[in-house]
């Protein structure tokens, strides 16, 4: 079993570099132009509310932000709390962060019109119980968006990110197809997306899968 307290620790520690991923700090003009891409495609066009679990520094967040739509994040990790709340403040920005549990985010009664994770579910204890919660965080019509893949831990050495960590459902990610069949008797419509052969995304070409889900409530 993993241990929470373990958890929120390490990513703690790596708040302060996250962003050095071409990925997550979205730094590079192409890389932020990609992903900002994608995210129009997926998205409403009209502002919308949107709940990110798992938000980390918050690059998305802002990604969001800036296309106008109301952003609340969430992230087990204080600190990447702290770095999220920085990015969109310093862009002149508007967003919500909250400290919780993003496979049960704290956000009481409140639904949202699109529920977005990336790279998370392979972290989960409970995977499962994550996407019958997040699925109900949203409206009737409401969009679940994950982007996910089947891959090892960051540095593909194979060592547990935590101790534990390779007794998780979804250790080391989850194939899209595998992953359809968990979202489909939660939604009414799935579709997937492939991101592999988009280097853009990743700041170089990647081999594993990678890919969208794009789920209608």
């Amino acid at each position: 079993m993993t241990n929470s307290a373990a958890i929120t620790a390490y990513w703690d520690a790596a708040a302060d570099t996250f962003d050095d991923e071409p990925d997550h700090g979205l730094t590079a003009e192409h890389t932020h132009t990609a992903w900002a891409t994608r995210l129009t495609s997926w998205l409403p066009a009209t502002p919308v509310s949107v709940l990110d679990v798992g938000c980390g520094t918050g690059s998305l967040s802002k990604l969001l932000a800036e296309a106008g739509h109301h952003v609340t994040g969430v992230d087990l990790a204080p600190k990447m709390i702290e770095q999220a709340q920085e990015k969109l403040r310093a862009a002149g920005l508007e967003g919500r962060f909250l400290v919780g549990d993003a496979a049960n985010p704290p956000t009481g009664d409140e639904r949202f019109d699109v529920l977005l994770s990336r790279h998370l579910v392979w972290t989960l204890p409970d995977p499962q119980a994550a996407l019958r919660e997040w699925t109900a965080r949203l409206r009737p019509g409401g969009l679940l968006i994950m982007v996910e893949g089947r891959w090892r831990e960051a540095g593909q050495s194979g060592v547990p990110y935590v101790v534990g960590a390779e007794t998780l459902p979804w250790h080391g990610g989850i194939t899209a197809d595998d992953l359809t069949a968990a979202v489909r008797p939660l939604t009414a419509d799935v579709r997937v997306e492939d991101l592999t052969d988009d280097p853009d995304l990743w700041g170089g070409p990647v081999t594993d899968e990678r890919y969208a889900l794009i789920a209608r409530t």
